[in-house]
């Protein structure tokens, strides 16, 4: 799952996105908001961490021209003005979340777990397609009632998959999803992790659509 992170903090900006990193998230990291701005009219994020002091273009400026644009992509603002002023212009300016600083890397990977929890219409941390389960904040895969030792990249094209069940994704849109700036996988990295899933949950799961993508069935007769 893919995040625009906005911080000019270089210090903080790089530890929030290794530890966001870490949780499972691809990161892309901007310093300013018009970098933002940018970024947002050219990829496709399920969600932003926004900073609200930022240079060129202010984080409100920033949210505003998202909604304006129609951009539903879910906001948390994170910045360390703490006035409860703040937080209501944040929120009525459009933000999902508002998170103060300092704070705690794990409770903010849970607050954009739910955010785009929220934004798909679930409610349940655990996703459920046919025979498999997979829990995102505890990075838990069980198929047919078995845990399944998925690396970090097969679990989260997993993740993909099962959050578009019945829905063919293209090796393009999958790699736009999983791949952050600067982390250029190679031609054939897609169908090398798809293969590893078939090899170690079921060779029938994931179902390739020839000139297409790929396939993970809603339902096991798809």
């Amino acid at each position: 799952m893919r995040l625009l992170l906005v911080e000019d903090d270089s210090l903080l900006g790089d530890g929030i996105q290794a530890g966001l990193g870490q949780a499972g998230f691809a990161v892309d990291w901007v310093k300013d908001g018009a970098q933002a701005d940018v970024a947002l009219q050219t990829e496709t994020y399920a969600a932003v961490v926004l900073d609200l002091g930022l240079p060129k273009l202010s984080g409100l400026e920033l949210l505003n021209r998202v909604r304006t644009r129609g951009n539903t992509v879910p906001v948390l603002i994170l910045t360390a003005r703490d006035a409860i002023e703040d937080r209501i212009k944040g929120l009525d300016s459009g933000a999902d979340d508002y998170v103060v600083k300092p704070f705690d890397l794990h409770e903010l990977a849970a607050r954009v777990r739910a955010l785009t929890r929220r934004s798909r219409g679930e409610a349940a941390a655990t996703l459920r397609v046919n025979e498999l389960e997979l829990n995102p904040a505890e990075h838990r895969v069980l198929f047919r009632g078995q845990p399944i030792d998925l690396s970090a990249r097969e679990f989260s094209l997993l993740h993909e998959l099962m959050l578009n069940a019945g829905r063919v994704l293209s090796r393009e849109q999958l790699e736009q999803r999983l791949y952050a700036w600067g982390e250029e996988p190679g031609s054939n990295a897609i169908e090398v992790h798809v293969h590893h899933l078939r090899r170690k949950l079921a060779p029938e799961l994931v179902h390739t659509i020839r000139g297409v993508g790929y396939l993970l069935p809603r339902d096991a007769h798809d």
